[in-house]
Order: C-alpha cells, then sequence, then structure tokens
C-alpha cells in the first residue's frame, strides 16, 4: 500500500481546500534519507520516530520525516541518541525555538566540538608518533642495505 498521496487531514475551512498532509510509507523514507528500513525501525523503538499505524502498516508524518532529519544530522555530528531525544523533546515543545532550548544546544555544541578538538590532537600526536617509527625504521632499512652491499 502507496502512502505517497496527500492524504484529507482537516475538512474545509470558510469554503477553503481541504488541507493536505503528506504521508510516508518506510520505504519511501528510507530512500529518502538512504537509510535501510531497519534503521528507521530502530530509530522508532528507540522512541525517536511515531508513526501511525494502519493494520501492520506503518504510516509516517511530515513530523516523522523531520525527526529523521534531525536524527541522522545528530548522528552525523556525534550526538547520542540519547542527545537527540533531548533535542527533538525540546524541539517538539517549542518548535520555533526558546533561549533555553537554545542554550542547551549550544552546550552540547560545545561539548561535541572539545571533543572533537581532543580527537583531533589525538590524530596529530599519532601522526607524529608514526612519523617517527617509520623515520627510525627507514634509517635501519638503509644502513642494513648499506652494510649488505
Amino acid at each position: 500500500m502507496s502512502t505517497s498521496r496527500p492524504q484529507e487531514a482537516n475538512p474545509p475551512v470558510n469554503g477553503s481546500l481541504p488541507r493536505q498532509r503528506r504521508t510516508y510509507s518506510i520505504g519511501e523514507l528510507a530512500r529518502m534519507f538512504e537509510v535501510t528500513p531497519r534503521t528507521i525501525r530502530f530509530y522508532e523503538q528507540e522512541g525517536l520516530l511515531a508513526p501511525e499505524r494502519r493494520g501492520q502498516t506503518r504510516v509516517y508524518h511530515e513530523k516523522d520525516r523531520v525527526r529523521l532529519k534531525l536524527t541522522l544530522r545528530g548522528k552525523r555530528l556525534g550526538f547520542s541518541l540519547a542527545e537527540i531525544r533531548e533535542v527533538i523533546e525540546m524541539y517538539d515543545a517549542m518548535p520555533d525555538g526558546n533561549a533555553r532550548q537554545l542554550r542547551r544546544l549550544l552546550e552540547i555544541l560545545a561539548e561535541k566540538r572539545a571533543n572533537m578538538e581532543r580527537q583531533l590532537e589525538d590524530i596529530r600526536l599519532m601522526q607524529r608518533e608514526l612519523d617517527d617509527v617509520e623515520s627510525r625504521a627507514r634509517e635501519v632499512l638503509d644502513r642494513l642495505a648499506r652494510h649488505d652491499t
């Protein structure tokens, strides 16, 4: 059953056309975001998505699409599922944002940035150590090659 056609959500108001609400199947969202349906079901199990159920079929609404987009963006930025859930819950409470929500988001971002800086420094240190080991190995190899000839 394809749910890609808009579904009527509300009756006409004051003679206007009925408002249409876009719905998505799990397969459509998976293709849209280049993830597997299993990934989407996992995020549902974790409470990050809450699709409507029609029998055995999951019907995802625009809110679910936005939540999935925020979740995947959060994962790319290194957020934990708990941090993503916290941001999404704040977003649900105040979709246009509020000072508390934005301050918390800035705290999370600062923590992520500090963690990345530490990781970068660790990587730089590892590169220097690798360079040193490589240099020593080449020197020994050169000495062995000169000694063998």
